[in-house]
């Protein structure tokens, strides 16, 4: 038999374009060959134009929660209040990283499946004198999307003080944002919507943002300090740890097919493919997991029809050996359904591959579907898209 290699359709990693692959396969060099430190200049002033950052980029070795604890490490003091808002999983995560730094701290928890609203963090920011507000834009566990434009403008107008800090973990290079929309911090990783492999934490600083962590006193995190890494940002010739030279030629390469694309271009391809996915998925009886309003671009939860009798990992088993790889739910939504990540550098025909092996696993688990159902659906998305 040939051996089957899944297609990657979970929340991260996403597939990886061979040209991204072939930068991360080059004869490593030393990370101050003048060669890599024009190279890393460069990236650093695309990330920031790109997003159009008025302050600094940063590229570290770590996770997208090294990312989390770096983003608000660098903008809180201890004794500061911080308003964390949840919308699931990784919301409840950023309270825990928060809970240990000392920090005046508040939660707002949405229920799984909606979204913390304006107004309710409108009312927490008004009622107590709030330094920072963390945010998720695209909520991994949920599929949730927050309105995050409207959140900026909003406590731009009405909070001015308040630093915004994002977790665009799930949103960056898939859904749009501009750090000019008033956003002060946001963050995300290597290997989601960015469509490179994991290893790498990005952010985005604005000035306002830069300027309060240089008012502060030294920080506990030495290696996630900004004041750390802004010399190496300005120019990757100084030191402060080594950089990951095949990991930051992979994301260049990934930085050159976001801008080749064009990004307007990706944002809507990503609400293309999302929304073609939500409607053939959901024609086999699936549920989504959220509203059409809070539907995010990147990710998305669909639970099992109410009385199929499916059993979840047999299901996710099954669309496994059928040739695409889907995530189990999380938290509360535990068992109920499955996820599939929708991001990064996606084409029709992975998408057709998708939902073909979903059809078939859904044969093989008993589902009384009439297959080519949901093909049929995203074929017609796809033309007349």
């Amino acid at each position: 038999m040939i051996p089957i290699n899944p297609l990657v359709m979970v929340p991260g990693p996403t597939p990886i374009a061979r040209s991204i692959q072939d930068q991360l396969g080059r004869e490593t060099i030393s990370f101050n060959d003048p060669r890599f430190v024009s190279e890393f200049n460069s990236l650093i002033l695309e990330l920031k134009t790109l997003w159009r950052c008025d302050g600094m980029a940063f590229v570290i070795a770590g996770s997208g929660t090294m990312a989390m604890e770096m983003a608000v490490s660098n903008v809180a003091a201890r004794g500061e209040r911080v308003l964390v808002c949840s919308n699931g999983h990784f919301g409840d995560r950023y309270i825990d990283i928060c809970s240990r730094k000392g920090y005046d701290l508040d939660a707002i928890k949405a229920p799984w499946g909606a979204s913390v609203s304006l107004d309710e963090i409108d009312k927490s920011l008004s009622e107590k004198k709030t330094a920072v507000l963390v945010v998720t834009h695209v909520e991994t566990s949920t599929g949730v999307m927050l309105p995050l434009l409207e959140l900026a403008e909003m406590t731009r107008r009405k909070h001015p003080e308040v630093l915004l800090v994002v977790d665009g973990v799930a949103s960056a290079g898939a859904a749009e944002f501009y750090m000019d929309w008033g956003i002060d911090v946001m963050l995300t990783c290597s290997q989601k919507g960015m469509g490179m492999a994991p290893g790498l934490g990005i952010l985005w600083a604005s000035k306002r943002a830069i300027q309060k962590r240089l008012s502060m006193p030294p920080i506990a995190e030495s290696f996630l300090d900004f004041a750390k890494w802004i010399p190496v940002m300005e120019d990757a010739m100084a030191y402060w740890g080594t950089l990951p030279v095949n990991m930051i030629w992979g994301l260049a390469e990934a930085v050159r097919i976001i801008k080749e694309e064009g990004l307007e271009e990706r944002i809507r391809r990503h609400r293309f493919f999302a929304s073609a996915v939500r409607r053939s998925v959901s024609s086999l009886g699936f549920r989504p997991g959220t509203p059409d309003d809070l539907a995010a671009p990147s990710v998305s939860v669909f639970f099992y029809p109410e009385g199929s009798g499916i059993n979840d990992t047999r299901f996710r088993s099954a669309v496994y050996d059928e040739g695409a790889h889907v995530s189990a739910c999380q938290g509360d939504f535990t068992g109920a359904g499955f996820r599939i990540g929708h991001m990064g550098n996606l084409t029709p025909s992975m998408v057709v591959s998708l939902i073909a092996a979903i059809e078939r696993a859904c044969v093989r688990c008993g589902c009384r579907i009439k297959l080519g159902t949901a093909l049929a659906v995203l074929q017609e998305e796809l033309v007349g898209g």
